[in-house]
């Protein structure tokens, strides 16, 4: 898939145009892997326009160093905001997000992610952006007090279906089946005409995970993962009602339900 872009379509502030365009100008020209993301994918996959103030490159941990060495040599500055997953490369008050891995932790970005990619040409230059399955897995934990991004995988499934590799974003989720499944119980509600498109099977795996389990005893370990949706929103949980984070030990005495 090759589409050529209107860049004012995204109404960046005018004076970011110019670094965006020179940015990915010097990526293209580096050699280094790297893909687009965020908005510019979900348009690409769905015709959805919306304005966007950033540009979201995603590379393998391995290359993120990479390219922000090869900016710094011209003179860009580059800042390391979280070892885990961004950087960034700056330009005076204009910066790109050089992402390496999901905020939470859940899905390193890796060689897989760069088979298939669909390509866009955007500010002047060509760029390959995120497959449609790790799309929708880059956007499944995105749901904060303040951003919630189920819209863009519900849009995702329903306009790119036939281009998502369900037995691989079952694999990625295995660990999250039940964010799987709460994202495709949506769609099925969003959009109840639509709900073949996703393929029986994976319902079928997926409502037969959660039957085996409603049968069983709660762990003894109080857990809560809601910090992989939300870090801030989730902290009273850990603080103060004794749960455990998503790593470390909680209580394992069971506890009457808070009210």
């Amino acid at each position: 898939m090759s589409q050529a872009y209107d860049a004012s379509a995204f109404e960046p502030p005018p004076e970011a145009e110019a670094f965006y365009a020179e940015s990915l100008k010097l990526l293209s020209e580096s050699g280094i892997p790297f893909l687009l993301s965020g908005t510019y994918a979900v348009t690409a996959y769905t015709g959805i326009s919306r304005p966007t103030k950033d540009l979201d490159v995603f590379c393998k941990a391995g290359d993120y160093p990479k390219i922000l060495a090869f900016f710094q040599e011209r003179g860009y500055r580059t800042d390391v905001e979280d070892e885990r997953w961004i950087a960034k490369v700056w330009q005076d008050n204009h910066f790109f997000d050089v992402i390496f891995a999901m905020s939470n932790g859940t899905a390193p970005i890796t060689e897989e992610w760069f088979h298939e990619n669909g390509e866009i040409e955007v500010y002047g230059s060509k760029a390959k952006i995120t497959p449609p399955t790790e799309l929708i897995l880059s956007k499944l934990f995105i749901q904060d007090r303040y951003r919630f991004d189920g819209a863009d995988v519900a849009h995702v499934i329903l306009r790119a279906h036939d281009k998502i590799d369900w037995p691989h974003l079952m694999r990625y989720t295995e660990p999250y089946w039940e964010v799987l499944l709460s994202h495709l119980i949506n769609f099925r509600f969003i959009y109840p005409t639509e709900r073949d498109v996703i393929p029986r099977w994976v319902m079928d795996e997926l409502t037969s995970r959660l039957h085996a389990q409603v049968g069983l005893p709660p762990a003894r370990v109080r857990v809560c993962r809601g910090r992989l949706f939300s870090p801030r929103d989730y902290v009273t949980d850990i603080t103060e009602w004794g749960f455990a984070d998503v790593v470390g030990k909680g209580l394992e005495e069971r506890h009457e339900p808070i009210a």
